[in-house]
Parts: structure tokens; sequence; C-alpha cells
């Protein structure tokens, strides 16, 4: 529920590590709206997974759910 916030919920996602993560190395997590469903609260993210030399070591996709309340 931190990502991709307080309320979500990931539905399906649909990843690829292109490159090993090792004990000491800083990784940092994107994600993007590709889009919104226009009767549901459901969102489609591209996911990347960056170190710090700014080699992507995942990405992919993601469709999330996000409660409302």
């Amino acid at each position: 529920m931190d990502m991709p916030g307080p309320g979500s919920v990931f539905l399906s996602q649909n990843w690829k590590f292109t490159a090993p993560v090792f004990i000491g190395d800083t990784i940092t997590a994107e994600a993007e709206i590709l889009s919104v469903h226009e009767s549901k609260p459901v969102t489609q993210l591209k996911i990347k997974v960056t170190r710090e030399s700014e080699e992507t070591v995942l990405e992919g996709e993601a469709w999330c759910y996000t409660f409302s309340g």
C-alpha cells in the first residue's frame, strides 16, 4: 500500500528483471500513469526501477485498484 499510494492494491503486474541488484545498491522505483479506466477506479502504470548508476534493473507494467473512502 506504500506504492503507488495509500488505499491502492496491485491487481496484476508484468515485470521483467533486466539486471541484478546487489546488497548495498541504492534503487529508485518510478510509476507513470498510462491509462485510467472510465468507470472504475483502475489505473494502468508503467513501472521502472533503476540503481544509482541509472541502469534499469526492472521494467514493466501493473494494474492497480484504488479504494475510495
